[in-house]
């Protein structure tokens, strides 16, 4: 009889019995013992090797014919249970040249040996046809107890397949350069690599079962067990977590990049969590560095951008604060020197850096108003700690960080002060950088820069940034300053050039316009002058030196002076103007040579350029002069290359007069030609540069024909009435607002002058003869005259005076004497004869008889002289109005004066 199996013939009880191990004890499981023996038992995936690989089993018989035959046997060789059992396991699966052996070997298992080795087999799903097995047969009985066999077999390619993941997987996680790590799903780690082990600094077997609140502080913990529980549960892998901590042995704060997917097994079932770490504290380092110097570098592409958009010094530094609050400090302020406030020309502090600031400035992020936060190095800051309002003047004493840092240029650091010293804001400062503003050299300033406590206390790159943004801010303000300066002196170089606004003459009245080609500077060089000449008479002149800015209008002064000098000559216009051409050639060379300025002039023209170019310069200018009479009611006109004058007579349209035009100053050995033009009462006239009718848009000529059109109708009328009907400073704005005068190109200069000759009733003129009595009659012409004018106090004066003249006509003149008085804003008295002997003033001895006449007449009128005629010469005198408050010069006194 075969041998039973051991409890065969037990009886249920007592299988039961030996089963249940429960009921053999004395003391009942607790309930945890329980729900872990449920949880054993519960039906659920392996979860273990038998995912990856498949293991098939059946029995052989006593015959050694396949007497069961599992699934997985059916899945691996192919064959249906009903296919397999009963047939000859060798013959079945083992291709014939093996067959003999596996004869021997089957009949070797059922003599009851153990037997493992590999067996080829037939199958259609295997490569080729046929596979290996690895198979591992014990030796069974069957029910009857004669031998049997239980196999086992395993495909050997899903064998090597799982050595080579296994080796992979040993290699990746033991030799990867990044932090590999594994975690349960009870959130407990279960192996680390070298690597890992080396970034936490902690040995690698220290690391089994720690949770992550062993690895990292409390709440970066609660971070990382929350990622790992979300990964686990959602299946969605979580890339690039940062995480912050320390390393066992070490204060220094440390960075890591974390990686998390969810691990499974070959069944699909979640396993676990692997992770990659990665230590990324240098590497944040280096970000934050990077992104620090591009947060500089656009604030000083900001700074750039706004500050120095104005010439305006409390502008200037309000822009410095704009851009550095609150992207750079909390707040910050801005002192400038008092001196250089005011326009000081010396340098703008004193050396020891003591000397008077102003604050222009001040910004906060972090309060509404002014506080006392650099102020600490202010004096008596003690004892008053209010804080410098914005426009108040300070300095800082001698031994101050403040005072230092204006004295040496140099930066200053004031650390903030411990808030337990009071409750003034200035112990809520993290630290404050004192910044002296330098420009070309100079000290102009003194910038602060606070951050308070929370934010990061300024660094090296935070002190050059600070520098830089001074710099920029005090290079802005020193222009600024050196532009006011620099306008203040041109605003009075071209104020002291042109004429004032309304300027007077006998029979004209006047308008004037001045508009500059550069609006920063306000100087150039067109310029107009009215100058009264003797006689009532008036010169007027407009010119235009060829250039621009600040050299022209040098050019311009020294031609305006040199034009009123020789109006002053009484000189014929053409006269002027050949004078005038032989200044502006020597106004190019050194010491004005006119020699030198014709070489010069013929250097440029080609001939020894190399020689002369670096000695001489070109000052061309054009410029009309004309002197208008008002008792002929004439105007005598002379061009050298302006544009010509324009006429406007009532009820007529305006008119280009026809002024022979003439070369331009400085071009040297042309004459100049003059005509002569009687103008009615009422006309207008007008003389202007060429700013005002030429542009790049326009030429002359259609300039010309917009200003015609503009005086036609200076107030937008389509009637009769032109310009010489209108007010002259209507006419003045009508022009410019109707013309292209915005055009920026070139000066523009405008005069403008309405005829009102003197009348008849203001005039009194009389011819006398050569002879002795004449002097008599002369005197009784003049009283007659005055009192008629009701000039009563002027009687004695006048007589005297004309008395004097006459005397000196029959003495040294020739010819018939001409006696003429003219009555305006002063009283003129004109004496001509045929002499041409110009008379000159000198001071008699005391025993001269004579020689006294003309200085009695310098000292008893307002102004004398005399003038050539083209028929002798005429002396003249003036003499002002009474206005009821002065009686004028005593004759008495002057008389006495004279010995």
């Amino acid at each position: 009889m075969s041998e039973k199996p051991a409890g065969a013939d037990m009886p249920e009880e007592t299988v039961g019995s030996q089963v249940s191990p429960v009921s053999q004890g004395s003391s009942v499981p607790d309930m945890s013992s329980m729900s872990s023996m449920s949880a054993v038992w519960q039906s659920s995936p392996p979860g273990s090797i038998y995912d990856y690989i498949q293991v098939a089993s059946f029995a052989l018989g006593s015959d050694g014919r396949i007497a069961q035959w599992s699934e997985r046997a059916a899945e691996l060789l192919g064959l249906t249970a009903s296919q397999a059992i009963g047939k000859d396991p060798v013959a079945a699966f083992v291709p014939p040249e093996y067959q003999e052996t596996g004869h021997r070997a089957v009949a070797d298992i059922l003599d009851g040996r153990e037997w493992t080795g590999l067996v080829p087999y037939r199958s259609p799903q295997a490569p080729n046809g046929h596979g290996i097995a690895e198979v591992y047969v014990m030796p069974a009985q069957d029910e009857d107890g004669k031998r049997a066999a239980l196999c086992i077999a395993v495909d050997v390619s899903a064998l090597r397949g799982l050595e080579t993941d296994l080796a992979s997987s040993q290699a990746v996680f033991g030799q990867s350069p990044l932090g590999f790590f594994l975690f349960g799903t009870d959130l407990r780690m279960l192996r680390v690599n070298e690597r890992f082990a080396k970034v936490f600094g902690r040995p690698t077997e220290e690391y089994r079962g720690v949770t992550p609140h062993d690895l990292l502080p409390r709440g970066e913990a609660d971070r990382l067990a929350a990622a790992l529980r979300q990964v686990l549960d959602s299946g969605q892998a979580l890339t690039d977590m940062p995480l912050m901590g320390q390393t066992p042995g070490s204060a220094d704060r440390r960075r890591w990049s974390v990686s998390l997917y969810r691990l499974h097994s070959g069944s699909g079932r979640p396993i676990g969590i692997a992770g990659l770490a990665t230590d990324v504290t240098g590497r944040r380092r280096a970000e934050q560095e990077a992104a620090g110097v591009r947060r500089n570098l656009a604030l000083l592409n900001e700074a750039g951008a706004r500050i120095g958009t104005s010439l305006d010094l409390e502008t200037t530094a309000r822009e410095l604060l704009d851009v550095a609050v609150p992207q750079f400090c909390d707040l910050a302020s801005v002192d400038l020197y008092q001196g250089l406030l005011s326009g000081d020309e010396t340098p703008p502090g004193l050396a020891d850096g003591s000397a008077e600031l102003r604050r222009v400035a001040f910004a906060s992020a972090v309060s509404d108003g002014p506080v006392a936060f650099g102020d600490i190095c202010r004096v008596n800051t003690a004892e008053d700690p209010k804080p410098i309002q914005v426009g108040e003047v300070h300095r800082y004493p001698f031994n101050s960080l403040c005072a230092h840092a204006l004295r040496t240029a140099q930066v200053r650091v004031v650390p903030g002060r411990d808030g337990s010293e009071s409750l003034e804001f200035g112990a809520m400062l993290q630290s404050t950088l004192v910044v002296p503003m330098v420009a070309r050299d100079t000290v102009v300033g003194l910038a602060q820069f606070s951050r308070t406590k929370g934010s990061e206390p300024f660094g090296e790159r935070d002190r050059a940034l600070a520098v830089e943004l001074a710099a920029r801010a005090a290079v802005s303000i020193d222009n600024a300053r050196l532009y006011r300066r620099e306008h203040e002196r041109a605003l009075i170089l071209q104020r002291s050039l042109l004429p004032p606004g309304d300027p007077e003459a006998a029979g004209l009245d006047i308008a004037c316009r001045y508009l500059p080609g550069n609006a920063a500077t306000e100087v150039g060089g067109d310029w107009f002058d009215v100058i009264e000449l003797p006689g009532h008479r008036t010169a007027l002149v407009v010119g235009d030196v060829m250039g621009r800015g600040l050299r022209a209008a040098v050019a311009m002064g020294e031609l305006r002076t040199a034009v009123r000098t020789l109006a002053l000559l009484d000189l014929e216009p053409a006269e002027v103007l050949s004078a005038l051409d032989e200044i502006a050639l020597g106004l190019g060379t050194p010491g004005g040579s006119h020699a030198g300025a014709r070489a010069g002039s013929r250097a440029r023209g080609g001939q020894t350029a190399d020689d002369s170019s670096d000695l001489t310069e070109v000052y061309l200018a054009t410029c009309v002069y004309a002197v208008y009479d008002p008792v002929t009611r004439r105007c005598t006109f002379a061009n050298a290359g302006h544009p010509p004058p324009v006429l406007v007579e009532p009820g007529e349209n305006a008119l280009l007069m026809e002024v022979p035009p003439g070369m331009p100053l400085g071009v040297g050995g042309e004459p100049f030609e003059e005509i002569e033009v009687e103008l009615p009462d009422g006309a207008l006239l007008a003389l202007y540069t060429d700013g005002l009718v030429e542009s790049r848009d326009h030429t002359l000529d259609e300039g010309l024909q917009a200003l015609r059109a503009a005086l036609d109708t200076p107030d937008g009328a389509d009637g009769g009435r032109n310009a010489a009907a209108g007010s002259l400073e209507d006419v003045c704005d009508h022009v410019l607002s109707t013309l292209d005068t915005h055009h920026g190109e070139d000066d523009i200069a405008l005069l403008m002058a309405r005829v009102q000759g003197l009348s008849a009733e203001s005039v009194g003129d009389w011819h006398l003869p050569s002879a002795p009595q004449s002097v008599g009659r002369a005197r009784e012409l003049a009283r007659e005259q005055l009192e008629s004018w009701g000039l009563d106090g002027l009687v004695d004066t006048t007589e005297l005076l004309v008395s004097e003249l006459v005397t000196n006509a029959l003495r040294y003149g020739e010819g018939e004497i001409r006696l003429r008085l003219l009555l305006d804003r002063t009283l003129v008295c004109e004496v001509w004869d045929g002499g041409l002997v110009q008379p000159r003033r000198r001071r008699a001895r005391d025993t001269d008889e004579g020689g006294r006449g003309l200085q009695l007449v310098g000292l008893l009128s307002a102004g004398w002289g005399s003038r050539r005629t083209p028929f002798g010469k005429t002396v003249w005198f003036e003499l002002a109005l009474p206005d009821g408050r002065s009686s004028g010069p005593d004759s008495v006194e002057a008389l006495l004066s004279l010995w």
